[in-house]
């Protein structure tokens, strides 16, 4: 699926009343989504447990 159609589809599924806001809000999230997804499978994710470490590690303090 290429990037347009994509946007279409990401579009397409949001409410008829949605604003351009909304559009460009879905579009940012979806785009985000497709990063993270592009960087684990390159091996450049942070594992579940490491993030939970740190998250309690800073709330600790």
């Amino acid at each position: 699926m290429t990037i347009k159609e994509k946007a279409k589809t990401t579009i397409d599924n949001l409410p008829e009343d949605s604003t351009m806001d909304d559009i460009m809000h879905a579009l940012y999230i979806q785009s985000k989504i497709e990063l993270g997804e592009r960087e684990i499978e390159e091996g450049k994710g942070i594992p579940h447990a490491e993030v939970k470490e740190r998250l309690l590690n800073k709330w600790a303090k």
